[in-house]
């Protein structure tokens, strides 16, 4: 067996060798550890038709709900073909997907994703009609139109097909306007949170402890591990944009659970640099026992005054495994995560054996961290 690789923070090549990280004290923005509230994306969805499909678009008579959108539309433009039987494949159903900025003005263009619902084979050279996009509440806040661009394409024949990528997924750029704006002021609130993208109460803490050194009084408190609540001090002059600002640059050291991460489909492992073990002895090995029955016959000979042909057994037992010494490790109490990757690849074991070995020394009591199976 081959040392084992494992995926470390550092994100190494797995089955290039890996290198673990010194444990070092890296600060961080606040502004790249915490969500401001308010500050967040909205998810915008509509039904809408993509028409001009050369043939590729949905069958109606396999999707009555194209159908029933395309004779609704042209009696919305005066024309009546109820009652007619529509055999058009130009035509598909789609669903309109987008999501709005915060803060997004009224008249600002953003980017939508066209996907088909029936059996439309291709979204190639198709436009999308006029299509509200309304969010959660059931209000419209933007309007599509505009050429899908798709990056895939489908050909076939009668003796095969060919298909690249996703051709019944396109996107139409800058092909929506705002027509409501998300009211949001946020220079006007006194008070706001800042969520933690990874709850710590040490880091919230840390957090709210460097703001109120840097602003020079007590405008932030730390509520749970999840989020720190911020405060608009009196006598300061400027918008809580302003303090948000400046407050977003500041240095802070984040904190981490002891952790440890195992996805066993792919035998990826990642482990956190706090990670502990206390005293251990981990041995592996493989062994394998082969036994192979080879029964043979035994006749009497030729001119013998008696005997009987009789099958005599024959067994053949082999042994193979790892045998060589030193594979047993001993790990003290309280090493790190560079000594216990070093320990491992001591043993020489794979990365599915590291998972096993890891597992164990958790139900034994003896890893001071927390593993999470993906």
């Amino acid at each position: 067996m081959r040392i084992c690789h494992l995926l470390l923070l550092s994100l190494t090549v797995f089955g290039l060798g890996f290198a673990v990280p010194a444990q070092a004290a890296g600060t961080s923005r606040i502004k790249d550890i915490v969500d401001v509230e308010g500050v967040r994306d909205n998810m915008l969805i509509g039904y809408g038709l993509v028409v001009g499909l050369n043939g590729s678009g949905d069958k109606l008579n396999n999707a009555p709900f194209t159908k029933q959108s395309l004779t609704a539309m042209l009696e919305r433009l005066g024309v009546n073909v109820r009652e007619q039987n529509l055999n058009t494949g130009n035509v598909a159903a789609v669903m309109v997907t987008s999501t709005l900025p915060p803060f997004t003005n009224q008249g600002a263009r953003i980017d939508v994703t066209v996907s088909t619902l029936g059996d439309a084979k291709s979204l190639q050279g198709g436009t999308l009609l006029v299509t509200p996009l309304m969010g959660a509440d059931g209000e419209a806040y933007a309007v599509a139109q505009g050429p899908v661009a798709v990056a895939g394409f489908t050909a076939e024949g009668e003796g095969g097909a060919v298909t690249q990528n996703i051709p019944t997924t396109g996107r139409v750029p800058n092909g929506a306007i705002v027509e409501k704006e998300i009211g949001y002021e946020l220079a006007d609130v006194p008070s706001l949170r800042l969520a933690l993208r990874n709850p710590d109460f040490t880091t919230a803490r840390r957090i709210a402890q460097t703001i109120n050194q840097q602003m020079g009084g007590a405008v932030a408190v730390a509520e749970n591990s999840a989020s720190v609540r911020l405060t608009r001090p009196d006598g300061f002059a400027r918008s809580m944009v302003d303090m948000v600002t400046d407050i977003e640059q500041i240095q802070v050291q984040p904190d981490q659970v002891a952790k440890i991460v195992i996805d066993e489909r792919s035998g990826v492992i990642v482990m956190g640099a706090d990670v502990r073990i206390s005293t251990v002895a981990v041995a592996q090995g493989n062994l394998t026992v082969r036994i192979t029955e080879t029964p043979q016959v035994s006749q009497p000979n030729a001119f013998a005054q008696q005997g009987a042909t009789v099958v005599v057994p024959r067994t053949n037992i082999d042994v193979s495994g790892t045998t060589e010494p030193g594979n047993i490790a001993y790990l003290p109490e309280g090493v790190t995560l560079q000594e216990l990757v070093s320990s491992l690849n001591a043993l020489g074991v794979t990365p599915r054996d590291v998972i096993t070995i890891l597992q164990a020394i958790k139900a034994a009591g003896a890893i001071q961290a927390e593993i999470e199976v993906l």
